[in-house]
């Protein structure tokens, strides 16, 4: 064997390579320290991606560590392996995981949103579930911009060209258009999939001697310190980190999920992992670090797609449609023809070994040789200085009487139906194919939340994938927890009981004390929301550096929650005949404050957002879940951005177009407080008008407040004496706004 010290770099080289990856010169000393000697080009590309804010959370995890992740129904918990699973029933169980993939999206669109798809799906069916479901959560700057339309155009084509052609639907979601994001657009990705207990697979190396066998595509340098670059700011020169932007292949990945769950089935299959952010570093160490042993490999056995790859370009590339499996000894050529009928490479790169340590070679030369504790348990962690933004105060500080109304209200509305932010999003999710798997029962546009039949039970599935940047940037703490609350909002309103939440935490840089304290109060408000309604968080992903050259994003915190209902048909959003009666189920008051209406039609940027009460929260989910039970409701539709106006007008149009007039409304001084002011826990239902007396009845119990605003019918929108309005005109401001 040739020594691990030769060949090596100079110092000074050395120190170069880890700077590239965002190593300091302290934590370049540490890593000699933990060595005991220089280290190998390979190591210092090793520690520098595992050191990544990507692949460590060494800023954040102190603070997610304070997030509930038991329960009753929790099986699989936060950071145990690749994803969450939560028990359903009848032995079923759901598997869902939200990931980001921010910074690859803004220099490469189409195959930053692309790969983000497969990554987020490759974390599902590593565990032995089908992915049965995608939701994506899309922040960009201003719609009228050139670069606003160009990464629009090339995220949601990314999206449809990976989904579609994997054969799984793309059911919901949303898209946000704010100046904050202009310089740094967020793209995060949910998946959901369904498996029995019984095919539950893990992600541990196991068993002294068992091969480590690399199954997919091959490897090439596209990719290559993808971790690294999305642990950085976008500058100026960000393009250049195209190369970091991996390249996918949906056809690839389709049948990488067939031969994978095909073989879990198999007692070959000992272990399993994605090769994801930092590729076979990550999933090599992981794997040794679960199964509390060590790990060897050789690269000259790794498949190739281009030439001269070194161990440096091949332990850090991050190419996609790769696996990691630990098979049973002796089953290697079982293994390698099951994949090879799908076309896929299966090639034995290394075994399990004692010890605890990873060690790689390159044909006969040992090129890296560290403790695998030192790059998964042990990477330094560090308690960032936290600050009060100086702007809060003033940024909270508003006077409302010092705000005109305006003279038309009914322009206003037809202004708010137009904003890209609230408008019809059907230009973008017409793209997906949201039927393939034949479960959707919910229509994309047509419920708060997506809904997926759950075969073989008389249940299904609901999801939502929720955040508010603006809110959070006005009171972290408050907007965290009501991204929370959103989310269980939109699982009730389809008749589904909020059960757990995975989450995108998307911040600036958080060595700006300012921005950590955003983070801090974020996850605070988000932890005690979970814990309230009982909703674990099953694991994540924290997105931090979102900043271009000139600022950095609001704190956008995304919520994925999934919920359970009995019934697999859904209450949609939309009204559905004449006569029947309008209610506003709601546990607090409207505001102005951190509403659309307040930044977009007034131009200001201020306020509070809504503040929420659990217990009141509560009480209103039961109320919703008692009324669903008795099967009153119609429709339900929460009220958000926009506030009333806009969630009236839009159950108007969801479906088929039919009119309202809302003639008994709630008492404000303000009539744009009245319309278009934000609430917490306000929710429009219908019902035919005899079911009222239930509802009321209903309400009551839970101490909801109850107030029938009108009822359905005609071809107008009436509301109060402001509003009179064609519902057909204000259906093509609403779902015009939007073209691709």
């Amino acid at each position: 064997m040739t020594s691990i010290l030769s060949n090596n770099p100079s110092e000074e080289q050395l120190r170069a390579v880890a700077a590239s990856h965002n190593v300091t010169n302290e934590q370049y000393d540490g890593i000699v320290k933990i060595l005991g000697r220089t280290p190998t080009l390979t190591e210092v590309g090793i520690f520098g991606v595992m050191y990544s804010e990507h692949c460590s959370y060494c800023s954040s995890k102190p603070y997610l560590k304070t997030f509930p992740t038991e329960g009753d129904r929790v099986l699989v918990k936060a950071g145990e392996e690749n994803a969450g699973v939560i028990d359903l029933k009848d032995d079923w169980c759901v598997v869902f995981k939200c990931e980001s993939h921010n910074h690859p999206s803004a220099v490469e669109p189409y195959q930053g949103a692309a790969t983000g798809v497969g990554g987020i799906v490759r974390d599902i069916f590593t565990m032995g579930a089908r992915p049965v479901a995608l939701l994506n959560s899309l922040r960009f700057g201003p719609l009228k911009d050139d670069r606003t339309k160009f990464l629009l155009n090339g995220v949601v084509r990314g999206i449809a060209g990976y989904g579609n052609c994997l054969g799984v639907p793309t059911v919901g979601g949303e898209v946000v258009f704010d100046e904050t994001y202009r310089e740094n657009p967020l793209v995060n990705v949910m998946c959901i999939g369904l498996m029995r207990k019984e095919d539950m697979a893990k992600g541990a190396a196991k068993g002294i001697g068992n091969p480590i066998m690399y199954v997919g595509s091959a490897t090439g340098r596209d990719g290559l310190g993808g971790a690294s670059f999305a642990s950085r700011e976008l500058d100026d020169e960000s393009d250049a980190d195209r190369p970091a932007v991996q390249i996918g292949d949906p056809f690839a990945e389709k049948c990488l999920i067939e031969a994978t769950l095909e073989a879990l089935k198999t007692a070959d299959v000992v272990g399993i992992q994605d090769m994801g952010a930092a590729g076979l570093t990550c999933s090599m160490s992981e794997t040794a670090s679960r199964g509390n042993c060590g790990v060897e490999m050789d690269i000259q056995k790794v498949p190739m797609r281009e030439p001269n790859m070194s161990a440096y370009d091949v332990m850090l590339s991050e190419s996609q449609e790769r696996m990691l499996l630990i098979v049973e000894q002796g089953s290697q050529e079982r293994v390698k023809a099951h994949f090879k009928r799908w076309g896929l490479n299966a090639v034995e790169i290394g075994k399990v070994t004692e010890g605890n340590n990873l060690k790689v070679y390159d044909g006969g030369t040992l090129v890296a040789d560290l403790p695998v504790s030192a790059i998964t348990d042990d990477v330094p962690m560090y308690d960032r200085p936290t600050q009060k933004p100086a702007y809060l105060d003033q940024a909270q500080a508003l006077d409302v009487s010092s705000i005109p109304q305006p003279q038309n209200l009914q322009k206003t509305l037809e202004q708010l139906l137009a904003l890209p932010t609230i408008a019809s999003k059907r230009a973008i999710y017409r793209q997906y194919d949201h039927m393939v798997q034949i479960n959707t029962t919910a229509l994309p546009g047509a419920s708060d939340a997506a809904v997926i039949r759950l075969k073989g039970t008389q249940g299904a599935l609901a999801a939502s994938l929720d955040g508010n940047g603006r809110y959070c940037y006005l009171d972290p703490y408050e907007g965290g927890k009501l991204s929370v609350a959103e989310g269980a909002r939109n699982v009730v309103c389809v008749g589904a009981k909020p059960l757990a939440v995975t989450d995108c935490l998307n911040f600036g840089n958080p060595m700006d004390p300012e921005i950590m304290w955003q983070f801090k109060e974020c996850v605070r408000g988000m932890a005690e929301a979970c814990v309230a309604f009982g909703t674990p968080v099953t694991g994540g992903n924290v997105s931090l550096y979102n900043e271009g050259p000139n600022a950095a994003i609001d704190p956008t915190p995304v919520v994925g929650m999934v919920g359970f209902m009995e019934s697999e048909t859904p209450v949609t959003s939309g009204f559905k005949d004449a006569g029947d009666a309008i209610v506003l189920l709601s546990i607090d008051q409207a505001q102005l404050g951190a509403s659309e209406y307040l930044a977009n039609i007034c131009g200001k940027r201020q306020g509070k957002p809504p503040q929420v009460d659990f217990e009141k929260h509560k009480a209103l989910h039961r109320c919703m879940l008692e009324a669903h039970a008795k099967q009153i409701l119609k429709s339900a539709h929460d009220v958000s951005e926009g506030g009333l106006a806009v969630c009236v007008a839009e159950s108007c149009f969801s479906e088929k177009l039919i009119g309202a007039t809302l003639d008994t409304l709630p008492e404000y001084e303000r009539a744009d407080t009245l319309l278009f002011g934000e609430a917490s826990g306000h929710i429009v239902v219908s019902c035919a008008a005899e079911e009222v007396k239930t509802l009321r009845t209903i309400a009551e119990n839970t101490q909801v407040s109850c107030q029938v605003l009108g009822k359905v019918g005609g071809a107008q929108l009436k509301i109060g004496t402001w509003i009179e309005a064609k519902v057909s005109d204000l259906e093509s401001l609403w779902g015009n706004s939007i073209t691709l």
